[in-house]
């Protein structure tokens, strides 16, 4: 009783107990809820990799700088100097941001493909992603937004440093121009005499505070070191500026007793006396400099009056040894240029004094400078040089035509041995001098003095292109040419033919030409305000790529793609040699079918190297696609014909009624076919000659093949014999020669057939077949020799021939005979079935 009341005391506290701990336990998820949990995870911030964030501070520092300058130049108080200082800083800035951007374009590319491997987001009632699938999209959602707008960012950069790049050579451009332009008063102004006269005072006191300045520094640094420096170097000069004059000419191999040198031998003759006439003085004279400005011995501002001077000096020497090197005003043979002697050491007089003029105008030019003289007397000294570099040219061309007129008046009628450019390059000088004088006159002093310098320089930069066309034809393209040492080793080293390696050197000196003469393009165009950055900037431009409307042009594009095509076109002709040469002769295929293969795999090489060029150019299959229906039109129009012929190609490839190697008729010729190309096949006919025939006409046309099925030819041999002459002996000789011919097939068996009887002969034909068609030929001639000797062995002569009709007896044919005729026709007529 007691352990029963125990017991009932537990379950009522097990009882009691349960709702307590009901209500303190935990509430069952629910089911739904945990089936949408995955479709609601948390925003992960996004990553962003070290390069990106490296990339975009980069460009940020490239904005505000760029900035900067924008608003530096927009004020536009700078100087000329100031632009091109910061046009110089603009370009590694666009090197850089030019880098960024392909740096970035593959990272942004390869994010793309990442993120569409995941596919498009689900529509509204389509199952959610899984967390882990949204929450990667996420990541490489952001990872792209950051790429792309890093992309636009540097775009956007890159086309403000051009903006500004070109916006700064217009300015230069403009300033240049109102310079060149300006007009001051006239050399012949009485203004301006009289405002020189009035400076002179002043510019005189100048002069002696520029000398006592001089002198007093020369005390001051005037040691015997010193002196001894200046004496050295002085002195070096001077051994330099003798020997270039007396042993320069000792050392240069013009030995005026060779009357043809060969052109090496004077281009190599021109080179020495250049070098040895121009080195020298240029060494001279930087030796001076560097001992006066190590010694720091002038005046600060009598600096550029010195290396006026100095640099004045080696340009005249440069000069003469250039116009002695092309010249050769003292060695007739060895000149360069086909000109007379007269008119040879007129040019060299001309050309020195002119050196000379200028020279003098420019130290004159530097000293004014050193001293702040007034405008005036700078405006007077610059027009005087030019006005005298003007007359001196005119003076020149003057002489020179007077010269040719008594020349030709002494000695009768002149055949020049130069090139016909003398009158146009004299009408050229005359109206240079005009110009030049005429902008003197006027006050426009600053052309006057840049036509003048303009005209030396292009002259100089002319000289030294021939100079450099000279010897690229001659050490490129003539090492190249012929039995050289230089084209021998290398056909015994590369393998490469006499042709080949000719066209090699034609084309690099070509190439060295082409680049001689921009780079002369460039030296010219340099002083009116275009630069080497311009053109360098639209040549890589245009060789990185340039935009137009939607569509980018890049030539680098366009090249490595031509390379792809070209490499992938010689593998495919290795692989067709290859097929031709060593795989295709060990298998058991015929001649035709082995051309065919060959064929076939040239159109499948060509055909993938021009899908690989035009997947580098970006051309897909889609846009191809789209490319040729648009051609399609053309195609169906004026290419019809083109590929009708190239389908009836492939047709006569896969079907082979024809093969290389087939004897075949088309119409009145016969011939093998040697080769069938994409638009037509070539037929070589008996006599050597090529018949190229349309594909189309194959296809269409009735063409008969003689080796179809196989190479069995059949022999007819026609004898006739005089009619008097026992068939069967005949019959027997004839069957005898062909079965005692070894190339005779003996199945099926010879035949001898009793053709016809006429009036005189009786006529034969021995058929008999051969294993090859093209032993028929042959074969029938030895046949009509064998059965000729049987036949004569058998005392059976040549038939005689019918006799022609007597022209008396066509005469007596009268009415009467026509009427018989007529008569019997119709008579047969009626006796012919119908």
């Amino acid at each position: 009783m007691k352990r029963l009341l125990q017991a009932a005391m537990i379950v009522l506290s097990v009882a009691a107990g349960s709702p307590s701990q009901a209500q303190q336990a935990p509430a069952a998820p629910d089911p739904q809820a945990q089936v949408q949990a995955p479709s609601q995870p948390q925003a992960a911030p996004p990553v962003i990799s070290s390069e990106t964030k490296a990339a975009r501070a980069k460009l940020d520092g490239f904005k505000a700088d760029l900035d900067q300058k924008e608003a530096a130049i927009q004020a536009r108080t700078m100087s000329d100097g100031d632009l091109q200082a910061i046009r110089q800083q603009i370009e590694p800035i666009l090197s850089e941001i030019r880098n960024v951007i392909s740096e970035q374009a593959p990272r942004l590319e390869a994010s793309k493909q990442r993120l569409s491997q995941l596919g498009p987001k689900p529509d509204k009632g389509q199952p959610e992603e899984s967390a882990d699938v949204a929450r990667d999209r996420a990541e490489r959602e952001a990872a792209v937004a950051e790429l792309d707008e890093t992309q636009r960012l540097g775009r956007t950069l890159l086309v403000q440093a051009e903006q500004l790049s070109a916006q700064i050579g217009d300015m230069r451009r403009a300033g240049f121009t109102r310079a060149l332009f300006e007009q001051s008063d006239g050399l012949f102004s009485p203004d301006l005499w009289m405002s020189v006269v009035q400076a002179i005072p002043r510019e005189l006191r100048a002069l002696g505070i520029i000398a006592e300045d001089a002198f007093d520094q020369l005390r001051r640094r005037a040691t015997l070191g010193v002196l001894l420096l200046l004496g050295l170097a002085v002195g070096i000069a001077i051994a330099l500026y003798a020997g270039r004059r007396s042993i320069a000419p000792r050392l240069v191999r013009r030995d005026p007793g060779i009357t043809d040198p060969s052109r090496r031998s004077r281009l190599l003759a021109a080179l020495a006396v250049f070098l040895l006439g121009a080195a020298p003085a240029i060494a001279g004279s930087w030796v001076v400099w560097v001992a006066f400005d190590s010694v720091d011995i002038v005046p600060t501002r009598l600096e550029q009056v010195v290396r006026a001077l100095l640099g004045g000096l080696a340009f005249i020497a440069f000069v003469r040894a250039l116009i002695d090197a092309i010249l050769a005003p003292d060695h007739t043979t060895w000149r360069l240029i086909p000109v007379r002697d007269a008119s040879a050491a007129r040019i060299m007089n001309f050309s020195v004094t002119l050196a000379t003029v200028i020279v003098i105008g420019k130290v004159i030019e530097s000293f004014n400078k050193a001293i702040a003289a007034a405008l005036p007397i700078t405006v007077i000294t610059r027009a005087f040089f030019a006005l005298a570099a003007a007359l001196l040219f005119a003076e020149f061309l003057r002489r020179f035509a007077n010269r040719e007129e008594q020349e030709e008046a002494c000695l009768g009628p002149y055949v020049p041995m130069e090139v016909d450019l003398g009158g146009p390059l004299r009408s050229l000088g005359w109206v240079l001098a005009v110009l030049v004088i005429g902008s003197v006159v006027g006050g426009y002093i600053a052309l006057a003095s840049f036509l003048v310098d303009q005209a030396v320089g292009i002259s100089i930069i002319i000289a030294l292109l021939i100079l450099g066309i000279a010897f690229a034809d001659e050490f490129i393209g003539g090492s190249l040419r012929g039995q050289t040492r230089l084209a021998t080793t290398l056909q015994a080293n590369t393998g490469l033919r006499r042709r080949s390696l000719e066209q090699i050197g034609i084309l690099a000196s070509g190439i060295v030409r082409l680049a001689l003469i921009v780079l002369a393009i460039l030296l010219v165009l340099l002083p009116w305000g275009i630069e080497s950055t311009d053109v360098m900037g639209s040549l890589r431009a245009l060789f990185f790529g340039f935009s137009v409307g939607d569509v980018t042009i890049s030539l680098s594009s366009i090249l490595i793609a031509a390379l792809l095509f070209a490499i992938g076109f010689t593998v495919t002709r290795v692989i067709q040699r290859w097929l031709d040469n060593t795989f295709l002769p060990a298998t058991e295929l015929d001649a035709g079918l082995r051309n065919s293969i060959r064929t076939a795999a040239g159109y499948v090489g060509i055909i993938t190297a021009g899908v690989i060029s035009f997947s580098y150019l970006g051309l897909s299959l889609e846009r191809l696609t789209i490319v040729a229906g648009a051609l399609s039109v053309g195609i169906g129009f004026g290419l019809q014909s083109i590929v009708n012929n190239f389908i009836s190609g492939l047709i006569l490839l896969w079907e082979r009624p024809i093969r290389v190697g087939d004897l075949v008729v088309v119409g009145d010729a016969e011939g093998y076919v040697r080769r069938i190309n994409v638009r037509s096949t070539e037929i070589q006919t008996g006599d050597r000659a090529m018949l190229i025939v349309p594909n189309s006409n194959l296809i269409s046309g009735v063409v008969r093949n003689r080796v179809r099925n196989d190479r069995i030819g059949r022999v007819l041999v026609s004898i006739p014999v005089p009619r008097a002459t026992d068939p069967d002996l005949v019959a027997e000789i004839m069957r005898k020669a062909a079965l005692a011919h070894r190339e005779i097939m003996s199945e099926p068996a010879p035949r001898v057939l009793f053709k016809k009887v006429t009036e005189n002969t009786i006529d034969f034909d021995l058929v008999c077949f051969v294993d090859d068609i093209d032993s028929a030929g042959r074969v029938s001639s030895d046949l009509y020799f064998e059965i000729f000797r049987g036949l004569r062995k058998a005392g059976v002569g040549a038939p005689a021939q019918a006799p022609a009709p007597e022209p008396e007896e066509e005469a007596q044919k009268g009415p009467q005979a026509e009427e018989k005729e007529d008569e019997t026709l119709t008579l047969l007529k009626d006796k012919t079935p119908a």
